[in-house]
């Protein structure tokens, strides 16, 4: 049975939300423009790390979104942005599982196993993949990549949308101490 719980997200909703949200930022940043950056900074293992903690935060997060029902979409929305959202909602959470998934796939192929280690903690297995599905998931992953900002920048374009043109209170319920605008 779902938890409802009043008009705005719980505390551990948000925590989720932010948590992920800024290492999905980063992290898609370290992806598009790591040729850019310096070599000695090791960009890439970083990226490879945080795809793994991005992949058991969102499985973590799609449990408890699972088990609690969010708020309330406003009375006002169209059934076109309801639909709209859902969709946006799915498609973040289906994304952030698939890319940790496939850059993981990249790096366990075994023509060039790359082990991903977690802050130098312990290594994460390989997964059983051969070398044309590592190869698949390459593509894939950079694809889905830019797929991945563009769905980000739609997010938030909306997000600001609520908040500044509609003067709905749907930002307001994830950013905590924020004044709804209504």
């Amino acid at each position: 049975m779902a938890i409802q719980r009043g008009d705005g997200y719980s505390k551990g909703a948000i925590a989720f939300h932010w948590v992920i949200a800024v290492l999905v930022l980063f992290n898609l940043w370290l992806g598009l423009f790591h040729d850019a950056l310096p070599r000695e900074w090791r960009v890439i293992p970083l990226h490879k790390t945080l795809g793994i903690l991005i992949l058991v935060l969102s499985v973590a997060r799609l449990g408890w979104r699972l088990a609690h029902t969010p708020p309330a979409l406003p009375d006002a929305m169209r059934g076109w942005e309801r639909a709209a959202a859902k969709a946006m909602h799915w498609a973040l959470y289906a994304l952030m599982i698939i890319l940790s998934m496939s850059g993981w796939a990249m790096s366990s192929d075994p023509e060039r196993p790359r082990a991903v280690s977690m802050f130098g903690l312990f290594d994460m297995p390989l997964l059983p993949v051969g070398h044309g599905a590592a190869e698949a998931a390459h593509e894939a992953h950079e694809l889905l990549g830019f797929l991945m900002a563009g769905l980000v920048v739609l997010h938030i374009a909306a997000a600001l949308r609520h908040h500044f043109l509609l003067r709905d209170d749907v930002l307001a319920r994830m950013i905590p101490g924020l004044r709804r605008r209504g």
